[in-house]
């Protein structure tokens, strides 16, 4: 895979994934614009980028959720680099709570952060993807795919993001434009302490994570990040689109008995 000449944007690129993705697509050749709320953990990430000897990229503190920042964004994006080829929407954040126990604030903060903005981002950057005749990889879960208790507002995000996946993918084909998503399980990032758990709770769920997992642990953020650069590759899924890959260790497979 060569991304050399190509522009790609991610968002959430301060940390987890999106972080992983930025050094794997900067090493790959990628000119890569870093979208996040974070300044100081998005000054750490481009410098990690500039140590692999590849190009600086560009960050941007955004926070996805308002338009105006969005719109600079891009207009900062086209300002340096004159082109859009790939959009990564990794930016998403995760709550707990059922039915019983989760309140329409957080069902609307959750659908702002990991489906609203997706959609303001995606109808900002669609101009410049089309002249480029480039791609986007919208960063979902398992929780898309799957049901999964006490997650209730985050697994109706992911699982509508799918859709919208599916979607502007179906609208987009005859333009040339190809939309794909990744769908992770269990992957070793800041998420789960992000929202609350503690350090032993999480060392205990790792733990437990070995037997949901077929194939018997988590995954990494490079992981993730190569099946991101596969699908954003026209040299590896030209003829892919529509498509939500699971990188999951076999989780969706899982029947519990």
């Amino acid at each position: 895979m060569d991304f050399t000449g190509k522009v790609v944007l991610i968002t959430g690129a301060s940390s987890g994934i999106g972080a992983s993705t930025a050094k794997y697509l900067t090493n790959l050749g990628a000119s890569c614009v870093l979208a996040a709320r974070n300044e100081a953990k998005l000054a750490e990430v481009c410098k990690e980028c500039a140590a692999l000897g590849k190009a600086t990229p560009l960050t941007v503190v955004t926070d996805v959720t308002k338009r105006a920042d969005l719109e600079r964004l891009l207009k900062l994006t086209i300002a340096k680099y004159g082109r859009l080829d790939v959009l990564v929407n990794n930016a998403g954040k995760g709550a707990g709570g059922s039915i019983e126990e989760a309140d329409l604030d957080q069902f609307d903060d959750i659908l702002d952060t990991n489906l609203r903005s997706v959609f303001a981002l995606t109808k900002l950057a669609l101009p410049h993807l089309l002249a480029a005749k480039g791609n986007i990889v919208n960063v979902s879960s398992v929780a898309g795919t799957n049901s999964f208790h006490n997650a209730l507002s985050y697994c109706v995000s992911k699982a509508a993001l799918d859709q919208f996946t599916r979607c502007t993918a179906l609208d987009l084909a005859a333009k040339g434009v190809r939309v794909n998503s990744v769908n992770p399980a269990v992957i070793v990032t800041n998420f789960h302490k992000a929202i609350g758990m503690e350090d032993e709770a999480y060392a205990a769920y790792l733990k437990h994570c070995e037997t949901t997992h077929p194939l018997g642990r988590v995954g990494t953020g490079e992981e993730v990040a190569a099946s991101i650069a596969f699908l954003a590759c026209d040299a590896t899924a030209s003829f892919t689109t529509g498509t939500c890959l699971r990188v999951d260790g076999g989780k969706h497979i899982l029947t519990p008995r």
